[in-house]
């Protein structure tokens, strides 16, 4: 599994982090940016990652802001991207059975490194249930027109 991760200043240093945990597991990953702390724009980064999973070159993403607000609400206008705010290990385990969530959204100032890293593992791991979830996907991606 390939994946794409991004973040802008607010959450570059927790991305260096994951990344070296991604490292660690053996994981796949391509970094999307931002590549240092200078204020930027997460709405950039956010459709880098994005575009990644639409091209088919990543199967998922993990966008890091300040709060993982900015970069849901920027990562969810992208069509087929399913993005959801985790900051905490239920979240992220039912996103990914129940909505077949495909980026994982992060926030460095609201949650800590090593939570942040049982969320991602578990976001990474998990797999989508189907069954009844699949025809509330089905809606969701009608949604997008």
């Amino acid at each position: 599994m390939m994946i794409a991760i991004g973040s802008d200043h607010g959450g570059y240093e927790l991305k260096k982090e994951i990344m070296a945990h991604l490292d660690a597991a053996g994981a796949l990953y391509e970094d999307c940016g931002t590549y240092d702390t200078e204020s930027c724009d997460y709405p950039d980064y956010a459709h880098a990652v994005c575009k990644k999973i639409q091209d088919g070159e990543a199967d998922s993403g993990i966008l890091i802001c300040g709060t993982g607000i900015g970069m849901s609400i920027a990562a969810n206008k992208h069509k087929g991207i399913r993005a959801a705010v985790c900051g905490d290990c239920f979240s992220a385990k039912f996103t990914r059975r129940h909505n077949d969530a495909n980026v994982l959204c992060l926030g460095a100032r609201v949650t800590g490194p090593g939570l942040a890293m049982e969320i991602v593992d578990l976001f990474l791991n998990e797999k989508f249930e189907g069954g009844r979830h699949a025809r509330r996907v089905e809606k969701i991606k009608e949604l997008e027109g």
